[in-house]
This record gives structure tokens, sequence and C-alpha cells, in this order.
């Protein structure tokens, strides 16, 4: 599976879930233990409202706080899909990948911006999927590229505070299970 696709799949499972939310889930605890459905959905839209700024090449100064907080309001699933109506075409911009991109971590190939954001969607797709008793099962070629993405570079990302220590996961066990084991998580 291409990059691009990737994010594309990422993008479907987790908004798939995001609308499957119902009205008493958003305080409901998810894997990620410091955070609740809302938040969850919150950090997400948060980056997703980001992406355009920072395709375009805009830096965090420029940004500045305008998507600190809750961005969610009063309507979740509308704010989601509102950011990712504007996030989505700014990764299939030509060109959009072949530039960098500011960062916390500072300048970053667009490209590699693009994989960390799979990578956010397709974990944390599956995160509110637990987080809300939905169906984790991801896309099968979706769970596959990003673990091929992720598995030389974990323990650094880990390192890094970005992702728990991995749980034990049978090396027979199906590219989803590895792969969320990799990223801390007990499938």
């Amino acid at each position: 599976m291409e990059l691009i696709e990737a994010f594309d799949a990422g993008l479907e499972e987790f908004g798939r879930r995001v609308h499957q939310v119902g009205p008493g889930q958003w305080t409901a605890g998810t894997p990620c233990t410091e955070w609740s459905v809302r938040d969850l959905v919150n950090h997400l839209t948060s980056e997703h409202l980001w992406a355009p700024w920072l395709l375009r090449g805009a830096t965090l100064t420029e940004v500045g706080d305008r998507f600190d907080g809750d961005v969610l309001g009063d309507e979740p699933v509308a704010a989601w899909d509102k950011a990712v109506a504007e996030s989505e075409p700014a990764f299939h911009r030509p060109g959009a990948l072949e530039s960098e991109v500011y960062t916390s971590g500072g300048l970053l190939g667009a490209g590699e911006y693009a994989w960390q954001m799979t990578t956010d969607l397709a974990v944390h797709a599956w995160d509110l999927a637990r987080g809300i008793g939905a169906d984790d099962t991801l896309d099968e070629d979706l769970a596959a590229t990003v673990y091929g993405y992720i598995e030389p570079q974990a323990k650094a990302w880990q390192g890094a505070g970005v992702f728990a220590p991995p749980v034990k996961v049978p090396a027979s066990a199906p590219v989803q299970d590895r792969l969320m084991g990799l990223l801390g998580r007990r499938p």
C-alpha cells in the first residue's frame, strides 16, 4: 500500500469509528489511559486542523494557539468531519508530500509527516474502537503497511515517549496484533 492510500485508509478507519460514538460514550476511557474518547477524538481533530497549514509551509508560530484546547465544541462528529474536509485535500495536493513541514520536533519531510499522521490514525482507530466497544479490526493492508513503517523505528519512538513500551505478542499473531503490541497496546 502506498503512503497516500494508507493515509486514506487510516482516515476511513478512524472516521468510521468517530461516527459510531454514542451520546453517552464521549467520556468513556480508552487504551490511552490519560484520554477519554472525547480527548482522543479531540487530539486527532486538532492534528487534522493543523495539517493544511503545515502542508502550506506555515510555521508553528504562524499557526499559534488557534487549535489548542477543545476543538470539538458541542458537535464533535461535525468538528472531525470539518477538519478532515480540509486535511484530506491538503495531503492529496500535487507535490504536498515532497515539501517540508514545521513540527514541534523541527523541520520534517512532508512524507514523514504523512507517515506519522497515518500511524496515528491507525493506532487511534483501534484505541477508539476499544473505547466505544466497537469492532477494532483494521484494514489488513493498512495494519501491515503501518507495521512495516513503524517496526524499524519503534524503539526510538518509545524512547522519546511517543508510545508505551511494547507488549509481547507471538510472532505468529496477526499483523494488527503485532502492530498494537509494538505500540504498547494489549491486543
